[in-house]
């Protein structure tokens, strides 16, 4: 790593204590969910997902997700540092789902944190987990499918 930056161990190990923080820096830097707040839920959710699956394919987040994703339930230190990274990194689809929800576009009830693994649960399994991969002819049926879902769990 040090070598590919170009600097020596001493000079990464100074700002870093180990790899694991590090990794999780450079995580934090790469590109999120982005805020969209056109009125309407729908809407909304499908931008941020089309923008997030634009960036995923044109970033390393293609290439370092599965591993880092592989990694966490073996490492708990790991975990306690990404945890905040994504929890920050899901705060615009938060927010959305808030808009929708104080719109009367969801129920009112409705537990975000769930709805947010609802809707980001399909990339993460296709990417992850098969060997096909969502684009965004899948964002459409995609939110579709977990906004009527969350409508009829209440």
């Amino acid at each position: 790593m040090a070598t590919r930056a170009g600097v020596g161990k001493a000079t990464i190990y100074r700002r870093w204590s180990s790899k694991l923080p590090l990794v999780i820096e450079a995580f934090g830097d790469l590109p999120g969910l982005e805020e969209a707040d056109t009125g309407d839920l729908v809407t909304d959710l499908e931008r941020m997902l089309k923008s997030y699956l634009d960036m995923y394919d044109a970033s390393p987040l293609s290439a370092i997700m599965p591993s880092l994703a592989g990694e966490l339930p073996h490492n708990p230190e790991l975990m306690d540092l990404f945890a905040p990274v994504v929890r920050g990194r899901r705060q615009p689809l938060l927010r959305a789902l808030q808009r929708g929800i104080d719109r009367g576009e969801i129920p009112a009830d409705t537990d975000l944190d769930l709805a947010s693994d609802f809707i980001l649960g399909p990339i993460t399994v296709r990417n992850f987990f098969s060997r096909g991969r969502i684009t965004a002819r899948h964002v459409a049926p995609i939110v579709k499918m977990a906004l009527d879902g969350i409508r009829k769990s209440s």
